[in-house]
């Protein structure tokens, strides 16, 4: 049967237009009619938004009718679909197939299933509702003959890259990849070949490990658009963070040579080598060593089993002597765009495919210790105590207040340690981390200088000492405002409504924002957002968003430069 087409939807009487959208829900025919008042659609993508937007505006009792009409998810086991429906009322609700459009097999559904049931209540008609939605997304595709082909590329590129993993994590199925091990170089190698069978015209691996790809323009002297993220990842990684986007912008050159289409501008996509700090504590090392950041002292550092840094790029060839030469002259540069997974729960909540980047977070780390008097948990009055873990305490749900009555900001202590602790001892000393981060500097600072402001006034009131180390400070990298509207023009275009969203990890884009504008596009994760973490997850729908907005933006600017 040949697929309908959106100018059809469009155009039909409302009548024909319902019985093409007729099975999208099962059993609520009414979302479809909510849906077709926004006639005409630009895009599926904007129609899938409009169905979920109906179902949003439906409210809870509805939302919860329509789960109770629905069936037991085939394929979940009988004893868990029984647990389940005791627990919410309604059956079990899953998206008819996974990420890249396959059907979830039996151990996928009873881990999903497993996973969900320990959600609240609300929190659950949520994810059942995204199932709905998921599901619908994916019969819209068939119906109308939607065309996933890069998503499908890149999503199958990521899951190759996944079969390398550094030992003692690749035996127990984990994704680890470390700076210039074994499986970092092999990833190099397979992201160096299917650069070369994209259509690059340039491929190669520079002096501290990058991979990087060149599609030229026609003339020799026309600027360069650079982008990219990186293919390291932290510890029992998932396998889309920095990855994503190596290949987005891979699979738009691919695009470009099958169309037998030049760009007015030389488009250079890397994959940097290291971003994580997972093997030596020095970070950034690919991106870092492109605006000139690398430290020559940095090559003596070690790793756990006591490899140099330098040593570690004498055994991959690579000559370290060499790195001072990868500094890119930025009067060459249109500036740096980047594709990353969210890595949060955002665009996941909001049901939005994509989202674009206001800023990268500016950090603020510090080690704190505080120090006040040990002393018998049984024989001590209450009002006599210097209890160090309680200061501790006390600052913690100071830092959870004072961030987050700032939008944007956030604040962490993530590691807290009472040395030599014992159960009937009072605490006497208490050591603990501080994370801040903020979309600019000032707020940034602002909040660190509360924070530390009240650690005092904590201290003083309880008669304890505090000391304070700085481990790291770094300046927010605001989006160049004419990339991020390209970025907002490209989605825009794509049907999708644009979300602006600050970004609270930090990116490759932030090293490469010291010397040109950047910009970056975020997008949507899986299991609510979830990263660094084997759960982490996207679509192949959503990817194929994100390259269509790619391409998008590389002809805006080309319309740019050829008026220019």
């Amino acid at each position: 049967m040949t697929p309908a087409t959106l100018a059809d939807l469009n155009r039909a009487p409302h009548d024909e237009a319902l019985r093409l959208l007729d099975g999208l829900y099962d059993h609520a025919p009414w979302i479809a009619r909510a849906a077709l008042a926004a006639r005409p659609f630009r895009s599926l993508a904007e129609l899938q938004q409009r169905l979920r937007q109906a179902v949003d505006e439906a409210g809870a009792e509805a939302q919860t009718a329509m789960l109770r009409s629905q069936a037991r998810a085939p394929g979940a086991p009988a004893w868990l679909a029984d647990e389940y429906e005791a627990r919410f009322g309604y059956p079990c609700v899953l998206a008819e197939a996974g990420p890249r459009g396959a059907p979830l097999d039996a151990a996928q559904a009873e881990d999903m299933l497993r996973r969900r049931l320990d959600h609240p209540a609300d929190l659950e008609r949520g994810e059942a509702l995204r199932a709905l939605h998921r599901s619908a997304e994916l019969r819209l595709a068939r119906r109308f003959g939607a065309d996933t082909a890069m998503g499908d590329r890149i999503w199958d590129w990521q899951e190759e890259l996944s079969a390398h993993s550094d030992p003692g994590y690749a035996e127990r199925g984990q994704l680890t990849v470390t700076y210039l091990t074994e499986a970092h170089r092999a990833c190099a190698q397979r992201i160096s070949q299917w650069m070369g069978e994209c259509g690059f015209d340039e491929v190669g691996t520079d002096a501290v490990g990058n991979v990087v790809g060149i599609y030229r323009a026609a003339d020799p002297q026309a600027p360069t658009l650079m982008t990219g993220s990186h293919y390291d990842t932290v510890r029992n990684a998932g396998k889309y963070d920095g990855r994503l986007g190596i290949f987005t912008p891979m699979a738009c050159v691919r695009e470009l040579r099958r169309q037998g289409r030049r760009l007015p501008f030389h488009l250079e996509v890397i994959g940097f080598a290291e971003e994580e700090g997972q093997r030596f504590p020095a970070t950034f090392l690919g991106s870092g060593a492109l605006v000139g950041g690398f430290q020559p002292a940095w090559l003596d550092q070690r790793d756990a089993d006591g490899v140099t840094l330098r040593q570690a790029m004498a055994r991959a060839g690579l000559r370290a002597e060499d790195i001072a030469r990868l500094k890119r002259d930025p009067a060459r540069y249109l500036g740096f765009v980047e594709v990353h997974i969210e890595q949060g729960p955002v665009l996941y909540e909001l049901g939005l495919p994509l989202g674009v980047v206001t800023s990268i977070n500016g950090c603020l780390r510090h080690r704190v210790r505080i120090l006040g008097m040990a002393g018998h948990a049984g024989t001590t009055p209450m009002d006599r105590r210097r209890d160090a873990a309680a200061a501790a305490a006390e600052l913690i749900l100071y830092v959870e207040r004072r961030a987050a009555a700032d939008a944007g900001s956030v604040g962490t202590v993530g590691m807290l340690d009472v040395p030599g602790g014992s159960i009937n001892v009072i605490p006497g000393e208490c050591r603990l981390s501080l994370d801040l981060r903020a979309p600019s500097d000032p707020q940034r600072d602002a909040l660190a200088r509360d924070v530390l402001a009240e650690l005092d006034a904590i201290c003083a009131r309880r008669g304890l000492r505090r000391e304070l180390e700085e481990t790291m400070r770094a300046s927010a990298a605001p989006s160049h405002p004419q990339w991020q509207a390209r970025w907002e023009a490209a989605v825009d275009a794509l049907g999708v409504p644009v979300h602006r969203m600050p970004s609270g990890a930090g990116h490759d884009a932030m090293k490469l924002h010291e010397i040109m504008p950047q910009a970056m596009l975020f997008v949507r994760g899986q299991n609510g957002g979830i990263s660094h973490n084997p759960l982490e997850s996207t679509t192949s729908h959503d990817m194929q968003l994100a390259a269509e907005a790619m391409l998008r933006l590389l002809d805006d600017l080309a319309g740019g430069s050829e008026q220019g």
